[in-house]
């Protein structure tokens, strides 16, 4: 599987300087798109994390932007023979819920204890990179399953994702980009 983007540094609209009507509290919420391609034929569902671990000197931990499991590539009419005919398209996490109900997105870190966030727009939907401090990389892995993936629940936390997938009998495609994002200079 191959994980691309029209573009190395994520789009102000989709980050830290988006216009206003793209934020929730302060919270950058659509979500950026992005293509996959040489996906592995048997592959029937799409899960994927989007996290920053350059936060970890900032906060403690790696910032979790944005978690999505079981969307079924049917939903996204993907064509084969069409050259980026997989597309994730822009702000897909707040339409995801009534274009695809059976998909389910996780909790980011707003909803962590430390940070409190509590509505669901921003807790359990994309955050996009705001980085206070320099310049960070973000990791979008993207997995492949043949099979949705049982016992996750809407809201579910990144390691549950992951342990589902290091669990999962089947094959298994993967793919992912770094993609960076900095603080505006004055």
């Amino acid at each position: 599987m191959r994980v691309s983007a029209d573009f190395t540094v994520v789009p102000d609209e989709f980050a830290a300087a988006a216009p206003p009507e793209n934020l929730i509290d302060g919270t950058p919420v659509v979500s950026f798109p992005f293509y996959i391609d040489n996906l592995d034929p048997s592959a029937q569902y799409l899960h994927w994390q989007f996290v920053d671990p350059d936060s970890i000197p900032v906060c403690g931990f790696e910032w979790i932007h944005w978690g999505v499991a079981n969307v079924p590539i049917d939903a996204l009419m993907f064509d084969f023979n069409d050259s980026h005919a997989l597309q994730i398209p822009p702000d897909f996490s707040r339409t995801l819920p009534s274009m695809i109900p059976e998909a389910i997105q996780g909790r980011t870190s707003a909803a962590s204890k430390f940070v409190g966030k509590g509505d669901p727009a921003v807790t359990m939907r994309y955050n996009g990179p705001t980085p206070p401090d320099k310049l960070h990389g973000y990791e979008l892995q993207v997995w492949a399953t043949a099979s949705p993936l049982p016992g996750l629940r809407q809201g579910f936390w990144l390691n549950e994702l992951l342990h589902a997938l290091h669990s999962y009998e089947g094959p298994l495609d993967h793919g992912g980009i770094v993609l960076e994002y900095g603080p505006k200079s004055d």
